[in-house]
């Protein structure tokens, strides 16, 4: 809200500093360290990343293929775009692979059923090999500026038949390193929940919904 009011000339507007660290940021990312501290407000993004999509990129100089996960950049790289787009390009198609062995899920928590913004997201891909997990992506989001991968959630997965204690040991490997602004540790939580639901939804449990 900082950067659609226009009382506020926020960094991202090319002010000097980005009022959510002193001001109201409930809302705000946990991951990224700044220095603007927005979150990523695509959906659609998340699981694309977690999917493994490519975006057809098409501008004056001919199309190129960007993997999803590099199509996305922090405030650090690209303050004012956000993604790799140079100056007159649009991203035209979002292509995603087979499917083939991988079993995935997402699961969103909201303020409320019909507000259209998450308080938190996650999306769990896994690639699986009978009852065990050969591979995984864990992507969550809105938690920070993009879509914000868990490589050590990840890895707690690797190998392993899915349980409920083994989603919540990945659920909180994802949240490690989280930094909670002044008004919104309770994301933290709330994302460690929705990786875990996401996880569970994928493998095909019914799970405890704790």
């Amino acid at each position: 809200w900082y950067f659609r009011n226009e009382e506020f000339p926020c960094l991202k507007k090319g002010g000097s500093r980005c009022f959510a660290v002193d001001g109201e940021n409930q809302y705000h990312a946990i991951f990224g360290a700044g220095p603007c501290h927005i979150v990523q407000p695509s959906s659609l993004a998340v699981p694309a990343v977690a999917l493994g999509a490519k975006m057809r990129v098409a501008g004056p100089a001919g199309e190129r293929l960007v993997d999803a996960d590099q199509y996305f950049v922090m405030p650090d790289r690209n303050l004012f775009g956000e993604t790799v787009l140079e100056p007159n390009e649009l991203m035209t198609h979002l292509i995603l692979p087979p499917p083939g062995s991988v079993r995935s899920a997402i699961y969103e928590v909201r303020f409320k059923q019909s507000h259209d913004w998450p308080l938190a997201a996650a999306t769990a891909a896994l690639d699986m090999r009978g009852s065990t997990v050969r591979g995984a992506r864990i992507v969550m989001g809105s938690v920070a500026p993009i879509p914000w991968r868990a490589p050590a959630a990840e890895k707690v997965l690797a190998g392993k038949a899915i349980t409920e204690q083994v989603a919540m040991e990945a659920a909180d490997a994802a949240v490690l390193g989280a930094k909670a602004m002044t008004q919104n540790a309770y994301k933290i939580q709330v994302a460690r929940t929705a990786v875990k639901r996401a996880i569970i939804l994928a493998a095909g449990l019914k799970g405890n919904w704790a």
